[in-house]
């Protein structure tokens, strides 16, 4: 656990950080009730507001998020624009510190959001951070850490062959690297992404011309305009990580947009946040 996670717990009856989390939900019931379950009862030293953006969900998960948990920002969308643009909806709304990104397939074992806020606060330097990600057995989960090229991105789709494939693959994600300091990294996976307001504000949020995919790792490079983005494995989330996009022809199309998306807006390298 980090030792300075105090940092944002009361001092003279009031918090030193103030912390805003989003999940952006469609048709999600299944497990934002865990996810928000696990947030609320492990966070203990943070002033936190928790946001919930829904995305015209026909499951019923706004109506059980708001009869289950009351002290939760539910925001209704009328459609289903996407992942970034949901995260979106709440930016005007926020008067946090730092600002959590969180999948609603996450959940907490410990108070990773009060323990973050105090890594922050001790290293101004840095303006977005992951957590390792781990399997619910405790096993660690590489999610890709590098900035992203063509042949990663193959290496991610085309794993299961062998070969230079999976050798890509395992060099996108650090897998062969055992990583127990805060290294810097490319990509920060959007399944819980730690942030500064101000930053995420400067940047306008995610760049909506991604539907899904990609949007994560295009805010990571904008955000390094400000300050560093780096991958914090002393700290760490459950992620049940399905990876759609291996398993369903429409997220794979979905997911090659995205990716060619990313390439045209970098194709000159650094851009500003307009890209």
């Amino acid at each position: 656990m980090y030792e300075d996670a105090n940092i944002c717990t009361k001092r003279k009856g009031r918090f030193l950080l103030k912390a805003s989390l989003c999940i952006v939900t469609y048709n999600n019931k299944n497990n934002i009730s865990a996810a928000l379950g696990s947030i609320l009862e492990k966070t203990k030293g943070a002033e936190l507001q928790i946001y919930i953006c829904d995305n015209a969900s026909t499951d019923g998960t706004p109506d059980m998020v708001e009869r289950d948990f009351p002290q939760v920002k539910v925001i209704r969308g009328s459609e289903n624009r996407g992942f970034g643009a949901g995260h979106n909806t709440i930016i005007n709304m926020l008067d946090s510190d730092i600002h959590f990104i969180v999948n609603p397939d996450i959940m907490l074992t410990e108070d990773t959001v009060t323990q973050m806020c105090g890594f922050m606060n001790d290293n101004p330097d840095i303006v977005m951070a992951v957590p390792k990600f781990i399997y619910e057995n405790g096993e660690e989960q590489f999610t890709p850490k590098l900035t992203p090229t063509l042949r990663y991105m193959l290496g991610g789709r085309l794993e299961r062959f062998g070969g230079v494939f999976r050798r890509w693959r395992r060099e996108y994600t650090f897998a062969d690297r055992n990583i127990t300091e805060v290294t810097d990294v490319g990509f920060c996976s959007g399944c819980f992404i730690v942030i500064r307001t101000d930053v995420f504000k400067k940047l306008g949020g995610f760049d909506e011309r991604y539907f899904l995919y990609s949007e994560d790792a295009d805010l990571t490079r904008m955000a390094q305009e400000y300050g560093r983005t780096v991958y914090a494995p002393q700290f760490s989330v459950v992620h049940l990580w399905e990876r759609a996009y291996m398993k369903s022809k429409k997220y794979f199309l979905i997911q090659l947009s995205s990716m060619f998306k990313y390439f045209w807006k970098w194709r000159s390298g650094r851009k500003s946040a307009k890209g």
